[in-house]
């Protein structure tokens, strides 16, 4: 396990490889665009020129990609992981996907005689970056025991959920309480505002209060003049994503989930007012403008 692959070097892959490498490991990265693993490479990373040459050169290879579908290229594709790991090797994917979807990228790694974990991780670059962040795990509990060291390596939390598929369930139900909170946030800061109080003192009072919490404390000041980041830690379009996810898994166990229901229906009036490239914290301008405010 000295040398690690991973695959997807987006904003989250960017802030996990440091981590990794941080611990000692030798690292070796694939992304669709070789531009952006520029500071990774200049930090020691190496490349290769896809999913399956990574995998050809490691025991374990981790991937945290866009959604389901992307999961499915890197994982099973001509040029994907499972063509190059080893027996004996073991994948696991970060992402945020439907539970099914790696159930089913699971049996065809069972199939193949090769180790498949999910391990979806709770937290933004800057939480991960801080060693705050944290790991839901599914899959064989024996594969997550061997792997344990590497999973802490990334994030101090780890644990394990269950079989396939749970984890996955998991971190939707994480994000879902994610974004409520958030948009309850947006909402309550443009109520006090419509009562005169400040912005900037409605901000300070929710952070002070019983009410704050470390997702709270990071995205809240966006809100404030001049903060919201030219690079959101999650726009719109991909935590409406997840919340579209959360409603399929809700639908196929007829589990009710109106507050889900309503953070989508914030996202679809955030993009309906061109804000989608913002974090999706942007909600608090909806509210504005639906009180007149904005």
């Amino acid at each position: 396990m000295e040398r690690i692959g991973f695959v997807g070097l987006g904003a989250m892959g960017s802030v996990i490889v440091p981590r990794l490498m941080g611990a000692g490991y030798t690292m070796v990265g694939w992304n669709r665009t070789e531009a952006r693993a520029r500071p990774l490479l200049d930090a020691g990373m190496r490349w290769a020129p896809s999913a399956r040459a990574v995998a050809e050169q490691c025991a374990v290879v981790f991937s945290i990609v866009t959604d389901g579908q992307a999961v499915r290229e890197v994982a099973l594709g001509p040029e994907g992981v499972l063509k190059g790991l080893a027996p004996g090797g073991v994948y696991v994917d970060m992402s945020t996907i439907d539970p099914e979807v790696s159930r089913s990228v699971a049996a065809e790694f069972r199939k193949a005689g090769r180790a498949m974990l999910e391990a979806p991780i709770s937290g933004a670059p800057p939480t991960v970056r801080e060693g705050k962040a944290s790991l839901m795990v599914g899959g064989d509990h024996t594969v997550y025991e061997q792997l344990r060291p590497v999973l802490l390596a990334i994030a101090p939390k780890v644990l394990y959920v269950g079989p396939h598929g749970t984890a996955c369930a998991m971190k939707l139900a994480v994000n879902l309480l994610l974004m409520v909170e958030v948009i309850a946030f947006g909402e309550a800061v443009a109520l006090a505002e419509k009562a005169g109080v400040g912005r900037k003192t409605a901000v300070e009072a929710i952070l002070g209060s019983v009410a704050a919490s470390p997702v709270l404390a990071y995205r809240g000041p966006f809100i404030l003049e001049g903060n919201m980041p030219d690079q959101p830690l999650a726009d719109v379009n991909l935590q409406q994503k997840d919340m579209l996810l959360v409603l399929e898994l809700a639908r196929r166990l007829g589990s009710p989930v109106p507050l889900a229901a309503a953070a989508n229906e914030m996202m679809n009036a955030c993009r309906g007012l061109r804000l989608d490239h913002l974090d999706f914290v942007a909600a608090h301008r909806v509210y504005r403008k639906l009180g007149g405010e904005g």
